[in-house]
This record gives C-alpha cells, sequence and structure tokens, in this order.
C-alpha cells in the first residue's frame, strides 16, 4: 500500500511559481469572458440567502488541509448559508488560471502564488482570507547531522532545492543577509530521501509533509521555519478575482462563515473523529475519480493524517486569530507577507494584494463566531 507520506509534497507536481505567474499574461485576456455570478455588492450576506452553485480550487488532493472545508460539507453550513452546490476541485492547483479565465469563483492559494501573479503580470486578484497564518516552508535537518537552527547555520551548507521553490529559498536568504555563494544549493525533487541519506545537510521542506515523513521513517528532525525567520507570509489563502470581490460581496460574507464554523469544528472535534472524516472524503474522491491523485496515491496513512493535522493547526491558531477570528490577517502581517514576497523577487503593495473587509466586516457583526478553541 503506497502512501502519501512517501509521495512528494503537494509543490512536488505544481508548476514552479514564476512559471505560473509567466502565463498568466492569457489567463488575464481571459478574464473579460469570465462568468461573473450576480451582482450583490450591496447584499447583506444574511443566512438564508440562495447563492446556488459555487466552485472551489483546492491547492492538494483532498486530506486534512482540508479538515474544515468537510466539515462544512458534512454539517451542513454551505446549505445554511444558501449554497446548492459547492464544488470542491482537488489540486494540485494554484489556481490562479482558473480564477482569471472565471473556471472557479474561489481559490485556496497561497500569497506567494497570488502575489507573483500580481506582480508579474498585474492579474486582478485579490487575497479576502487566509487559514494558514504561517507558511508551512521549512529547512529540514538531521538532528544527529547539520542540525539547522538558524539561517546563520545555512552558511556553508548543502541545502536540497527544489527548481520550483528557487524563489522562495533566495528569500529566506535575502531576509537574513546570506549571499547565494555562501550556501551550495543542490537540485532535488520533493523526496527526502537524499537528507536521510546524508547527500544534502538541508532539505526545504513542508512543516505539514516531509518533516513528518523523515520523523515517521525513525529520524529526529531540526526545522529552521520560515515563518519563524524572516519569510512570514500567509498560506492557504482565499483568493478571488477583483470583479468578483466587487460583484459578490454577500456571497462571499456566507462561504467565508461556512468556512469558519467549518474550521472551528476542526478545532472543537477530537484529532481521531476528524481523521476518519478526513479518509472519508479522500476515499470518496479516489472512487470519483480514477485517474486524481487521491487514486494514484493510495490510502491516507491514519497516524501521518493525524499528525498532519496536528502540524497545521500550529500554522492556523496564533494569539491574532485568538484575538480577531480564524482567517484574519493583521495589518502587521500583511506588511509583512508583502516584504516577503519582496525578497522573493516579487514587489507588491498590501493595497494590491489584499482586502479583508469581508472578514473583518463578518467578524464585527458576530464576534461569537471568534470562539473557535475547545
Amino acid at each position: 500500500m503506497t502512501h502519501p507520506s512517501s509521495l512528494p509534497s503537494r509543490s512536488s507536481r505544481r508548476r514552479g511559481l514564476r512559471v505560473a505567474a509567466a502565463s498568466m499574461a492569457t489567463a488575464v485576456g481571459l478574464l473579460a469572458l469570465a462568468a461573473c455570478g450576480s451582482d450583490d455588492s450591496t447584499g447583506s450576506g444574511a443566512e438564508g440567502e440562495d447563492h446556488g452553485e459555487i466552485t472551489v480550487q483546492y491547492s492538494w488532493i483532498k486530506n486534512e488541509e482540508f479538515a474544515g472545508e468537510f466539515y462544512a460539507y458534512e454539517k451542513g453550513y454551505y446549505d445554511d448559508y444558501g449554497f446548492s452546490t459547492v464544488n470542491g476541485i482537488s489540486g494540485p492547483d494554484t489556481g490562479v488560471a482558473k480564477l482569471l479565465s472565471g473556471e472557479v469563483q474561489v481559490a485556496l492559494s497561497d500569497a506567494a502564488s497570488i502575489g507573483a501573479a500580481i506582480a508579474n503580470e498585474d492579474a486582478p486578484l485579490k487575497i479576502i482570507g487566509a487559514t494558514f497564518q504561517k507558511n508551512p516552508f521549512t529547512i529540514l535537518s538531521l538532528a544527529d547531522g547539520a542540525d539547522i537552527t538558524t539561517p546563520q547555520d545555512l552558511v556553508g551548507k548543502k541545502i536540497g532545492v527544489q527548481t520550483s521553490n528557487a524563489s522562495v529559498f533566495e528569500a529566506i536568504l535575502n531576509a537574513n543577509g546570506i549571499a547565494k555563494d555562501e550556501v551550495e544549493v543542490v537540485p532535488v525533487e520533493f523526496d527526502p530521501t537524499p537528507l536521510m541519506e546524508g547527500q544534502v545537510d538541508g532539505f526545504m521542506a513542508y512543516l505539514t509533509n516531509e518533516a513528518i515523513t523523515v520523523e515517521l521513517a525513525g529520524h529526529e528532525v531540526t526545522n529552521l521555519p520560515y515563518a519563524d525567520n524572516g519569510v512570514p507570509y500567509v498560506a492557504e489563502t482565499f483568493s478571488v478575482t477583483d470583479q468578483y470581490l466587487a460583484e459578490n460581496r454577500g456571497l462571499l460574507k456566507d462561504f467565508l462563515t461556512a468556512e469558519i464554523k467549518g474550521w472551528t469544528d476542526v478545532f472543537k472535534n477530537s484529532t481521531d473523529d476528524t481523521v476518519a472524516l478526513i479518509t472519508e472524503y479522500y476515499n470518496k474522491a479516489a472512487s470519483d475519480n480514477a485517474e486524481g491523485l487521491e487514486s494514484v496515491f493510495g490510502a491516507l496513512d491514519p497516524e501521518k493524517t493525524a499528525l498532519g493535522l496536528d502540524a497545521e493547526k500550529l500554522l492556523i491558531s496564533t494569539p491574532d486569530t485568538e484575538a480577531n477570528g480564524l482567517f484574519t490577517i493583521t495589518d502587521e502581517l500583511q506588511q509583512q507577507t508583502v516584504d516577503s514576497l519582496a525578497a522573493a523577487g516579487w514587489e507588491v503593495t498590501v493595497e494590491d494584494l489584499f482586502d479583508t473587509s469581508i472578514i473583518d466586516e463578518i467578524y464585527e457583526e458576530s464576534p461569537d463566531l471568534k470562539a473557535y478553541l475547545p
């Protein structure tokens, strides 16, 4: 039985961020042809409004990254807020091109992909909320090996970096004043075997994926998380086009409210119950599409799924979300995100990238939704 734990992480099958951004020229031209939905820019977003169908692009396969969405289906939150159907489309996909063409209305993407498209192609996109307050990138090392605990420990080391992550790796160097020639970059894929075999000292990885894979293989690991070492930016972002945002504020308000309730259930239910729900939706995706990655990858490893769920909760829940609510993005974090993108070579402003007015409005009107912790 093949488990996702032994397979590449989600971005192994994504195009590189620069490639994705470069392809936006055609997609931007398609925006005028996109289905824009009804004009409810003044809609109240009240529970019970009829929004019909909406399509949402997931960034990766239907695993623990979308546990909150699964609860929103299971508990009927999407139904409660007026959606006859919410089509969740498995990734891997940044969602950028599909947003611009109108194929999807919302993408669960990331600040780097959205920011690159805006910076390189002036793509009319906005982030309206973020599940992950901290991005999951890390420089992974072995505790009994290089044991990279600070950015300066990177100097003189061999670091395995995937081609698609080259710009993001440069960001951690730039943010910490480290010249590129002070580190030996070794091209790798997403399988962390080169780290475990000692071919590299460090490995660019996900806290929610390869870091767990290596640990489950019996190694004590050391992580150097990007978010805590000069490159903080949001991920699993709720991303839309400017036009869709302007014309569907009420719909998006209801959608985000249903999402808040779904992710609240992730925090309030037991890990075992949530893993069981994730497995149910993953298996359904596999049975529905024999060519999809859920089917190709085979059954989920429940132990890795539980550990991944625990790891992502640390990226989702912060003192700021405890104070302000899930998906909120403080002014400080918005600026930090923009600064991190600049370190990777993508110049955007806070106003270019973010519009958090809807999520802020939700909590102003319903402050009880802030209480997501058990």
